[in-house]
Order: structure tokens, then C-alpha cells, then sequence
């Protein structure tokens, strides 16, 4: 990755060589090994599941503001924003709190795009816990849209998607959407 580094660098008319430059490729390498942690992971793990009492599993469990970052896949630019996650528990199952902003990570840290993210989010989080439904509502700003082509600072889109209950129950849906 540094040897590429290098190689943008001098295709840009910079001098690798340069003082300002000399350790650039190295960091560059370092950023990406960090933001793009995900990349090589086959599945998410970073989840502990629990049990509790199955009549009591009848109401929306919603984490809403939970930032991320991510990498177009498009562009190799980043995107950010924040994620809005509920669950509705099934048969008394239901996901330790932490975990669910440790999978936004999980999914937002390798190249993507923000329609993927909504869906690996929900498709994961169904995967694992088996809930009556699932919403996610993702908020993210692209800077392949701010600081090239159209150029819009600060625009908004907004991906969601709605499994179960979320997806069949207009009232739930709703319910989520209200909330946030």
C-alpha cells in the first residue's frame, strides 16, 4: 500500500521525497488498515445474546445517533453520518446494547455504499437475534458528493430498511420513524 501511495503521489506532480511527505505513505497505510478494518472479516462476532422473559418482548428496542464512518466504493471517499436501529425480541432472545453499535462499525468499515450499510445492518442483525422485525434508518453525508461533481455541501440522504413487523405493520413503522 505505501509503494502505491507513492505512486498517487508522483502521479499528482507531488515529490514523495519531499520532508512534508516522507512518512505519508506510512500513515496513509496506517488510516486505511483502520478505516477499512472490516474489509477481510468474514462475519460479524463482536455480539453476546440474552434471555429474558418472552412476555415481556413486545417492545421496539430503538438505539437512534449512533455515528459511523464509512468508504465509498465509488469513489474511495469517505461518507458519514449517523444510524438508527430497533428490534422488535422474539421468544425472549435479545442483543446486548453495545453490540449493536459495534455491528454499525462492523458494516460501516470497509468500502460500501450507504444502501448497503441499511441493509447489512438489518440483514446481520436478523441473522443473529432472530427478531419479530427489524428498522434501520441510515443519515449520511458523502463527500463524493461535497467535494466533487455536484458539489452540495452539507446535503442529507437518508436509506432505510424494514424487515418483520417493521417491514408488514405500518403502525410499528411508523412508531420507529416518529421516534427518531
Amino acid at each position: 500500500m505505501e509503494s502505491a501511495v507513492k505512486e498517487i503521489l508522483f502521479a499528482v506532480g507531488e515529490n514523495p521525497q519531499r520532508e512534508g511527505l516522507l512518512e505519508t505513505p506510512q500513515r496513509v497505510a496506517k488510516m486505511y488498515e483502520e478505516i477499512l478494518s472490516s474489509q477481510r472479516l468474514s462475519q460479524f462476532e463482536e455480539y453476546k445474546l440474552f434471555e429474558i422473559d418472552p412476555t415481556k418482548t413486545d417492545s421496539t428496542v430503538l438505539i437512534k445517533d449512533i455515528p459511523f464512518y464509512s468508504m465509498c466504493e465509488h469513489h474511495m471517499l469517505p461518507f458519514f453520518g449517523k444510524a438508527h436501529v430497533a428490534y422488535i425480541p422474539q421468544e425472549g432472545r435479545i442483543i446486548g446494547l453495545s453490540k449493536i453499535p459495534r455491528l454499525v462499525d462492523y458494516v460501516s468499515r470497509k468500502l460500501s455504499v450507504q444502501e448497503n450499510v441499511t441493509h447489512d445492518i438489518a440483514d446481520i442483525l436478523t441473522e443473529i437475534l432472530n427478531p419479530k422485525g427489524v428498522a434501520v434508518l441510515v443519515e449520511g453525508r458523502h463527500m463524493c458528493v461535497e467535494m466533487r461533481g455536484v458539489k452540495k455541501l452539507s446535503s442529507l440522504t437518508k436509506t432505510s430498511y424494514f424487515l418483520g413487523e417493521f417491514k408488514e405493520n405500518s403502525e410499528k413503522r411508523m412508531e420507529f420513524l416518529e421516534s427518531l
